[in-house]
């Protein structure tokens, strides 16, 4: 059987840049402060890799594998009502970095790439960047209109409170 196509092009270009948003597209970046150290990384990379953060989230995840990596197949659900489908277009996992990208699939409420990236600076900080580039697709999430666009930034900074107190309890 055929893989699905992508709904969008360019595929790939949040990797090298996560605030790249291609004409026709809204961009949407948010970055929250998840604490500090080492073990703080590696409990974000490790939540953000497996599908523990969304599913912390209480978002249904059915994905072809339990980790990350290219091609990887990824459905989320919202609310029970909401399919996403979704493809893994790259991933990164340095002593530094770690995190993935998906690509929309047909059947996807919107069009484009959301990342989800987990860094440790210079000085031990670690943050959770989520950014995307999208456009509506289906029809409910053009009526949506700004409103679709709200509920994506209030996602991206629920990611980063879900994920901060996920290494809080799991720190403890």
């Amino acid at each position: 059987m055929p893989q699905a196509l992508f709904t969008y092009e360019p595929v790939g270009a949040t990797r090298d840049d996560l605030a790249f948003c291609p004409p026709g597209f809204h961009p949407m970046y948010g970055r929250t402060r998840l604490g500090e150290g080492m073990e703080v990384f590696r409990l974000a990379a490790e939540a953000v890799l497996t599908w523990e953060l969304h599913r912390a989230m209480g978002v249904g995840i059915d994905a072809t594998a339990d980790r990350a990596a290219p091609g990887v197949d990824v459905t989320v659900t919202l609310g029970g009502l909401i399919k996403a489908p979704c493809r893994v277009v790259w991933t990164v996992e340095e002593p530094r970095r770690a995190g993935w990208a998906s690509g929309t699939l047909a059947g996807h409420p919107e069009c484009g790439e959301e990342a989800y990236m987990v860094d440790r600076t210079g000085d031990g900080t670690v943050w959770l960047t989520v950014a995307a580039f999208s456009r509506a697709q289906k029809w409910y999430a053009r009526a949506g209109g700004l409103a679709t666009r709200g509920l994506q930034h209030a996602y991206a900074r629920r990611c980063g409170s879900v994920l901060r107190k996920l290494c809080e309890s799991a720190a403890e």
